[in-house]
């Protein structure tokens, strides 16, 4: 047991004192309220004085960490890229914007398996959250981009996507008075590329979600999540989700092979050039079905699932992993407390919509 501190002691002396006060309250009342009076007086002091109790530790030695509260992205450049990521003068024609495959009313994802491009055109793979992008080691399902300044300069220039020029961009955007303003109060040397760029990124490094219920918990705060919630999250770290699935954003840290214990290609009636992941990059035989793991931050919220959205619901995507990632039968009844926990890593994100 801990040694009392001075404040302690201080308190059991006055608590004392009211004690001797009030045995003594028939022989001398007035100098045994005035004794008593004093006594709480001291006991109010203290407790003015003490400090507020500790929270409870948080969990130790965990494989999942709580999201930073923050990235500390410049406002006035995250408030500009707030702007460019909802103009769709980005695409070619002017017909999409970021917002538009990237709904943050959806989890920052798109509810269709495929976006449609700025000219109707669908792209080859289900677009990914931009919740929590920023906290992935890649970008892109093949991790060709290293850096979300890399990855938007990709989208604006694909031609399935949003189909224009960096020339093209700069261009409109210098057009507009307000862009013009507000750019050179922020960057010495006003409209660019690099710039645009810079601003979309700021924008995108707000768009963390540091609230969620599970991150509370890690912090310290036990009651967070339910028991059946806590049940989940023991869980997916026995069943071994968490090879993967760890880290800040609960993946988005690594590359692995769609189909580790079985062929999840042949069962879905053949692979399509879609399907090639990593190996369009490297041309590696050992990178062939190989994507950056998704980070499973507000999953709960960004169906349909996998590259190939393949998996319409949370419930089939747990069974997806089970059969093909992890080769174990999962009973029911686990899978549906690994989809409770699951419920739990869903937040708001800081920056706005």
């Amino acid at each position: 047991m801990a040694a009392p501190t001075a404040q302690c002691l201080a308190a059991a002396a006055a608590a004392s004192a009211v004690s001797a006060a009030v045995a003594w309250t028939r022989p001398a009342p007035g100098l045994a309220l005035a004794a008593a009076l004093t006594a709480l007086s001291a006991l109010a002091a203290l407790a003015a004085t003490a400090p507020a109790p500790a929270a409870a530790p948080a969990p130790q030695d965990e494989p999942i960490l709580p999201v930073p509260l923050t990235l500390h992205a410049d406002p006035a450049r995250a408030a500009l890229g707030r702007r460019l990521f909802n103009d769709v003068r980005l695409s070619a024609n002017g017909r999409v914007s970021c917002a538009s495959c990237h709904d943050l009313s959806h989890g920052g994802a798109d509810s269709r398996p495929r976006s449609a491009g700025h000219d109707g055109r669908f792209t080859e793979l289900n677009t990914p959250t931009v919740l929590n992008a920023a906290l992935n080691f890649r970008q892109f399902w093949d991790g060709r981009a290293a850096t979300l300044e890399d990855q938007i300069e990709q989208v604006v220039q694909n031609p399935v996507e949003m189909g224009s020029t960096w020339p093209a961009v700069v261009a409109k955007v210098a057009r507009d008075g307000g862009y013009g303003q507000a750019f050179g109060a922020i960057y010495r040397d006003g409209v660019t590329a690099v710039n645009i760029r810079d601003a979309l990124a700021s924008y995108e490094r707000t768009l963390i979600t540091p609230n969620s219920r599970f991150d509370q918990y890690l912090r310290g705060d036990r009651n967070a999540i339910t028991a059946a919630e806590k049940t989940g999250y023991a869980k997916f770290k026995q069943y071994g989700c968490v090879a993967c699935h760890q880290g800040v954003n609960v993946g988005g840290n690594m590359f692995q092979k769609f189909g580790v214990m079985g062929d999840y290609f042949a069962q879905r009636g053949g692979a399509r050039p879609s399907d090639l992941g990593r190996y369009r990059q490297t041309h590696k035989a050992d990178d062939l079905h190989v994507f950056k793991v998704p980070g499973l931050r507000n999953v709960a919220g960004t169906a349909p699932y996998f590259h190939d959205a393949s998996a319409a619901t949370l419930d089939q995507a747990i069974d997806v992993m089970f059969r093909y990632q992890l080769g174990r039968v999962g009973s029911k009844e686990d899978k549906a407390f690994i989809a409770q926990f699951l419920a739990t890593l869903s937040s708001a994100p800081l920056g706005a919509p």
